[in-house]
């Protein structure tokens, strides 16, 4: 109930902000993977695991092949952090 309450009061707009600046996401990506959500990367060896940190609303911010890396990012932009699987 208390979910449908809340869905109702936000606008789509509203919801795809919700977190901005605040909430950062981590997630571990195939090399597969990358050149979707940067498309700058260079060609990567596709053995290599990879870690990503990505704002609230999807956007990346760094991608890194040390877990480590993405957190201190994290900290170092005021980030409070949650990992995906």
């Amino acid at each position: 109930m208390l979910l449908r309450e809340v869905k109702s009061q936000l606008s789509k707009s509203e919801l795809a902000h919700l977190g901005a600046g605040e909430v950062g996401y981590i997630r571990k990506m195939g090399s597969e993977e990358v050149l979707r959500c940067f498309p700058e990367a260079p060609e990567i060896d596709p053995t290599m695991d990879l870690w990503a940190l990505f704002a609230a609303d999807g956007t990346p911010i760094l991608l890194t092949d040390n877990r480590s890396s993405t957190f201190y990012k994290a900290a170092e932009d005021d980030l409070k952090t949650v990992s995906l699987h």
